[in-house]
């Protein structure tokens, strides 16, 4: 499998996902324009790709859905209480290309074998994924207030993680967002804090885990440095970055990330 992040954070979102015989965006939370540039970047056709895979309605997630699937016939796939609040957003998408993930069901592209679980966010029906192809395995949870046994029970034990570090607790608090701004994101249906995300991975990691990317950093209330410190501190404790190879990587905002090739 190969992955690559092309955005992330409240600026947009978008990660690209290549199985052996398909690949897939988890998102399209930056401009049509800003994710094809990005995959251009990284060698990849935006033609090629055989669908987007919405996690929630949230903007800095469906930005592009709509311009890219009229432009490229792309195959969008949501919940369908996800789909009822996107579809004033994105446009209008032929019927053929509305596809619903059922709860609990496979879905299959060429090999790349897909399901989703429940993440806490203050959206409708927010779903974090796991994919597979030829014995690899990715998990991606973001935007959560907690891990959920539904994210557990599905991404414990993935070769590449991309999880959610997306502010550090102190900024947060001592931060010029409003009270209750701050209360929603430290609320179960909020975000990941760093030191959270850390004791989830902790909980994790197995000896098949050979990459973690943390996601959806706050641009107010964390730093990519103090992001990766933190994870890889607690990580340290647990004896886990020690006694394995594992690669720990912050995902950049703008810029397309590392392309992880993953056999």
């Amino acid at each position: 499998m190969r992955v690559c992040t092309l955005g992330s954070g409240s600026s947009g979102n978008a990660t690209y996902i290549e199985g052996h015989a398909s690949a897939v965006l988890i998102d399209a939370g930056l401009s049509g324009k800003a994710v094809v540039g990005s995959l251009e970047a990284i060698g990849v056709d935006p033609a090629s790709i055989d669908g987007i895979l919405i996690t929630h309605e949230h903007i800095d997630h469906i930005k592009g859905v709509g311009v890219l699937s009229r432009k490229f016939d792309f195959k969008v796939y949501a919940t369908e209480q996800t789909w009822d609040e996107m579809k004033p957003v994105i446009g209008k998408i032929p019927e053929a290309n509305q596809c619903i993930l059922e709860p609990e069901r496979v879905l299959e592209i060429e090999g790349l074998q897909i399901e989703h679980f429940n993440t806490s966010h203050d959206a409708v029906d927010s779903i974090g994924f796991c994919l597979q192809s030829q014995g690899v395995k990715v998990g991606v949870a973001t935007d959560t207030g907690y891990l959920t046994s539904s994210a557990r029970k599905y991404i414990d034990g993935s070769d590449l993680l991309i999880f959610e570090a997306n502010h550090d607790l102190q900024m947060l608090k001592t931060g010029r967002y409003p009270w209750a701004l701050k209360r929603r994101i430290l609320s179960d249906r909020g975000h990941l804090s760093n030191i959270a995300s850390a004791h989830c991975l902790a909980s994790l990691i197995n000896g098949k885990t050979t990459g973690v990317i943390l996601a959806h950093l706050s641009q107010e209330n964390n730093l990519p440095e103090l992001a990766y410190s933190t994870v890889t501190k607690v990580l340290e404790e647990a004896g886990l970055s020690q006694s394995q190879e594992l690669v720990i990587e912050v995902a950049p905002r703008y810029l397309p990330g590392t392309l992880w090739e993953l056999d």
